[in-house]
């Protein structure tokens, strides 16, 4: 059996695989708000109740997604979009909290592994893992291997300057992470409204904007082009330094259709290459993917 948490901002969700792959018991319960000892519970608690759901005696070894990454200074915290994780030591509090072992790994991490293990991205030599939410994140899968980095920063494309700023990206908007002009400052839920509402005035939702794009409301059409061609330019970068076979999107902006369609066009420009032949995906396990590849982090379990 595997055990995989999925621990987001709003929600965290709890999974159980039987050996085979097939989901044995699934539970998703809220995040507790800025509040880090209510969240360690939360965590012990779901993973006894997943265990009961599923009939199953303890499982001794837990996969956890998380927003950020641990220090590989401190084992601390840093680099969560959930602010009240970082500085902590949530290993060694996750581990007496549940009274297992306990390995964690960015958010997006998970979900790139869980794609590349049996998801869109299965048989793919090399698979980019890109996450289009509240934040931006990405995750790189080489021949089944996570690879995490000598820094445990591998993947974080969204973190990165949008590459060729132009008059349109200006004034480059700020980031939680206190830089400017951040891939993830343009290209997330929020930068995306934000955009629109710089442009037009017009205060929508992610979803409403859309929407009116898809009905032909002329400054939508305009806003989502302008997503468009920075996601192209922003996954450019990634393909040319990694080029990977391919590239699945999650993420709730990965719902939107046109992307597929739309983009892939757009990298001929940006990509230093003759023949683009990089699949741009929508992930097949949706929004539930972050949790599988939780699941997976533990490969001999």
């Amino acid at each position: 059996m595997r055990l995989g948490i999925d621990l987001g901002g709003t929600k965290t969700e709890g999974l159980v695989l039987a050996p085979n792959g097939s989901e044995r018991a699934r539970m998703r319960v809220a995040t507790p708000f800025d509040d880090y000892d209510a969240i360690i519970r939360t965590v012990a608690d779901l993973v006894d109740k997943l265990e009961a759901d599923a009939g199953t005696s303890a499982i001794p070894d837990i996969g956890i997604g998380m927003p950020g990454s641990l220090s590989p200074r401190t084992g601390l915290v840093r680099n969560s979009n959930s602010t009240c994780l970082n500085g902590h030591d949530i290993h060694a509090d996750l581990t007496e909290a549940t009274g297992r072992r306990i390995k964690l790994a960015n958010d997006a991490n998970c979900f790139a592994l869980s794609e590349a293990s049996d998801g869109a991205g299965h048989g793919a030599r090399c698979v980019f893992g890109v996450i289009l939410g509240t934040g931006v994140g990405g995750g790189l899968v080489f021949e089944g291997t996570l690879i995490e980095g000598r820094n445990l920063i591998g993947g974080e494309w969204g973190h990165n300057p949008l590459p060729g700023p132009d008059i349109m990206e200006a004034p480059l908007p700020v980031c939680y992470c206190g830089r400017a002009g951040c891939i993830e400052a343009y290209l997330s839920g929020p930068g995306l409204v934000n955009d629109h509402r710089q442009h037009t005035l017009e205060q929508c939702e992610t979803a409403e904007i859309v929407a009116a794009a898809a009905d032909g409301h002329v400054p939508a059409v305009v806003t989502m082009a302008r997503y468009e061609k920075r996601l192209a330019r922003a996954l450019a970068s990634v393909m040319n330094l990694v080029d990977p076979d391919v590239i699945v999107l999650g993420g709730g902006l990965s719902n939107i259709d046109r992307l597929y369609e739309n983009v892939p066009p757009l990298l001929a420009g940006p990509v230093f290459s003759d023949v683009i032949d990089t699949r741009i995906v929508p992930a097949r396990h949706g929004d539930s993917s972050g949790v599988r590849g939780a699941a997976w982090l533990w490969p001999d379990a």
